[in-house]
């Protein structure tokens, strides 16, 4: 019987550098001819023999190459379902399907996508999917990789052996599949990449769903089609936890260092761990929202997580995708939202990852004036590309629909938006228009903010962005970013600096304390006492107070006091909120222990308090964006270093009055500007004993003088405690 195929061709599939093998292996008529043939390359075979579905036996193959090439001639005929019997190079025998008799994993639609960089569950079809075809159970993998030669799976299934599951490629998109049948959730797999220079890459996948624990990186075939979630009530209430006139209190957490398990104290807490530890503290501290440092995977511990090698894939440090998403469910029945990390600004240059994918620059740029961080030694993505805008989209897309994550807050924005970020004259290539704003970026953050408000799903985006880059948090139709929220950085250094000060000194540098009223409503704000405030000798919070030991703890209170009373949303660091002693270390837990200490055990008193009046009390929070939401009484009286203000809620007549002073002295008969004639009573006051503090405090009710003050027709006369913030309530019945 006649054989079409020439030597050529049939090395090149041996040697891996066919460009079509799916014309070449499987079962199909050559071109020309009404013959049906199977061609197979089994390197480690000894014989094939074919066998149809009812049993039936076509006979052996013919090895036309010792280097493991069989064919068979079944003559003139139709395709039809097989299967082979093998023998090995060990006289061993076992039954196989024939990968390369299954059909396209990718359907017309998906293709036009795909190559349109517009398909935004890219997911769905790109990576690793458990899936059956013709009744066979197996896996479809697809992958991005249009300048490659070749692009083979490679795991234990074939021993490691790019030349024997080569992908069909589909040349209007970039991308290649394939379905190999047998393979099953768990198997360990990565892409086997020959560039047009032919050379070698192995690359984890880019839209692999789980990962080897490192120091591996193989990517895992997993399954997210099996976990049942618990939190619909959740889910079908969006705008509960993330509205702007609703109360937003963060509690940031690294979760390989909140809290560390084992003798030596290194062991990380599992995900499923942290449903029964971390979900009830920051509920019994009362938090509304947690934010986890990222989770995707990513190589370094040391980088905290925010140089991400698998962008769809939940760290494995903690445990699998589905614990995470138990955790993630835990907290959601507690009333819990979670936001998580993103960061979509670069990724590191690790040989398994994104960099250089194909052989070529695939997701960076190629000129490293615009493709590479010097201040971190990694690349930056190709936001112009539409494939890459695309991918990063689906990315986040996939984390509020898959996770049920509620926000993402998007690292190093700043970083995005200048072309310049860093970098000396000469160093930076400016845009069309001869400017240094990042266009590119630009559009994909909008798009990508745009596309999480469509969902409807209530979910918030974060900035944090340094600079005075305008409308970050005002909608695109206005020309804004998009973004639901902007770390206040002005604020925090300003206050950070003003608080270390010796309060003898406070006096000389007030406005530092009052400035960030001035731009206050600019943006919508969250207040963030964060990781980088913790870490890289800046020391704790703790010891940026001054004085002594009282002192500090003292400081620290009347600080989170004028924070939670402060226009804007909260966030504060893991640790932070029990005073711990010294800066944050990633590598180990925090420092629980203090707790047996009064100091620390009040200061965590102190801000569980805090948590819960601003929960309870609506003028914290309903009208944090707007100048009608914050009134200053007296915000001059530097020499004293006092300030008092109003935060007023949305209904007429709902307010608090807050009085911080920064000062250890304690000050009677404090006049206080009051808008009306009742009384008043104090709610909250930092220098409580049970926070440790030395219980100076307003006992009973203050009733209004008709002595106007402050610029009110009325005042009241208070004690204020030493290092203090407290908070006093109008309470409106008959006197």
């Amino acid at each position: 019987m006649e054989n079409l195929l020439s030597d050529a061709e049939m090395n090149a599939v041996i040697e891996g550098d066919h460009g079509n093998v799916f014309a070449v292996l499987g079962i199909h008529r050559d071109k020309g001819s009404k013959n049906v043939f199977i061609r197979a390359f089994r390197p480690h075979a000894k014989s094939i023999e074919v066998i149809g579905r009812d049993g039936t036996s076509y006979g052996l193959m013919t090895k036309l190459d010792d280097r493991g090439f069989f064919q068979i001639n079944l003559g003139v005929g139709e395709n039809f379902s097989y299967h082979f019997k093998i023998e090995n190079d060990r006289g061993e025998f076992y039954e196989a399907e024939d990968t390369y008799r299954f059909q396209p994993t990718l359907g017309d639609i998906d293709i036009y996508l795909l190559g349109e960089g517009n398909h935004l569950e890219m997911y769905k079809k790109l990576g690793a999917h458990v899936c059956s075809q013709d009744g066979v159970k197996g896996v479809s993998f697809a992958v991005w990789a249009p300048n490659a030669k070749r692009v083979s799976v490679v795991g234990n299934f074939n021993n490691w052996d790019g030349r024997t599951c080569v992908m069909r490629k589909y040349p209007t998109c970039g991308v290649w599949d394939i379905f190999i049948p047998g393979l099953g959730e768990g198997e360990v797999y990565k892409y086997e990449i020959k560039t047009q220079q032919d050379y070698i890459l192995t690359k984890s996948d880019p839209v692999g769903f789980y990962a080897e624990k490192r120091p591996h990186n193989a990517s895992i075939v997993y399954d997210l089609n099996h976990y049942r979630w618990n939190d619909d009530e959740w889910m079908q209430n969006p705008d509960r936890h993330n509205r702007l006139d609703g109360p937003m209190s963060i509690y940031e957490v690294h979760a390989g260092s909140w809290r560390r398990k084992g003798e030596n104290g290194k062991e990380y807490l599992t995900y499923r761990e942290m449903a029964d530890t971390l979900v009830p503290y920051v509920t019994n501290m009362g938090y509304t929202h947690v934010e986890f440092l990222p989770l995707a995977e990513h190589p370094l511990d040391a980088s905290w997580g925010y140089q991400v090698v698998g962008m769809f894939a939940p760290t494995s440090r903690f445990g699998t995708p589905d614990d995470l998403r138990y955790l993630i469910d835990k907290f959601h029945q507690s009333g819990i939202a979670v936001i998580m990390d993103w960061v979509p600004a670069h990724f590191p240059k690790d040989g398994h990852g994104l960099c250089e994918f194909d052989g070529t620059h695939l997701y960076e740029h190629a000129d490293p004036r615009k493709g590479e961080h010097k201040d971190w030694g990694t690349k930056i993505y190709n936001y112009g590309r539409t494939e890459v805008s695309n991918y990063l989209c689906a990315n986040a897309l996939y984390w509020l629909k898959e996770y049920h994550i509620d926000g993402l807050r998007v690292d190093a924005v700043a970083s995005m938006l200048y072309l310049d970020y860093s970098r000396n004259p000469g160093e930076w290539i400016p845009n069309i228009y001869g400017g240094n704003e990042n266009l590119e970026a630009i559009a994909f953050l909008r798009r990508m903010n745009d596309l999480v408000y469509g969902l409807k799903q209530g979910s918030c985006t974060c900035a944090e962005e340094s600079t005075a880059w305008p409308m970050v948090s005002r909608p695109t139709s206005m020309g804004g970013l998009g973004f639901t929220y902007k770390w206040n950085m002005g604020w925090m250094n300003d206050t950070l600096k003003y608080i270390s000060k010796d309060p003898i000194y406070r006096q000389y540098h007030h406005g530092m304390l009052t400035f960030g009223l001035l731009y206050a409503f600019n943006e919508n704000f969250i207040l963030p006492i964060s990781h980088d405030e913790v870490v890289h000798g800046k020391g704790s919070m703790l010891n940026k107070m001054p004085g002594d030991e009282w002192q500090k703890f003292a400081n620290l209170r009347a600080y989170y006091g004028f924070m939670y009373t402060h226009p804007g949303k909260k966030l504060l660091f893991m640790g932070c909120e029990f005073g711990q002693d010294w800066e944050w270390n990633y590598d180990e837990s925090l420092r629980w222990h203090l707790l047996q200490y009064p100091m620390y055990k009040g200061m965590q008193n102190c801000v569980r308090d805090l948590n819960l009046m601003y929960k309870g009390n609506a003028p914290l929070y309903e009208v944090d964006f707007d100048y009608h939401g914050f009134e200053w009484l007296d915000h001059a009286n530097a020499a004293d270093s006092v300030i008092s203000y109003i935060r007023k809620g949305k209904t007429p007549g709902d307010y608090l009055i807050v009085v911080c002073n920064f000062t250890p002295v304690v000050r009677e008969e404090y006049r206080i500007g009051v808008p009306e004639d009742c009384g008043y009573q104090e709610i909250f006051n930092s220098d409580d004993k049970n926070y440790w503090g030395s219980g100076v405090k307003n006992d009973g009710m203050r009733y209004a003088e008709r002595q106007d003050w402050n610029g009110k027709p009325y005042s009241i006369k208070i004690t204020l405690p030493p290092l203090s913030t407290i908070v006093i309530k109008p309470m409106h019945e008959v006197r």
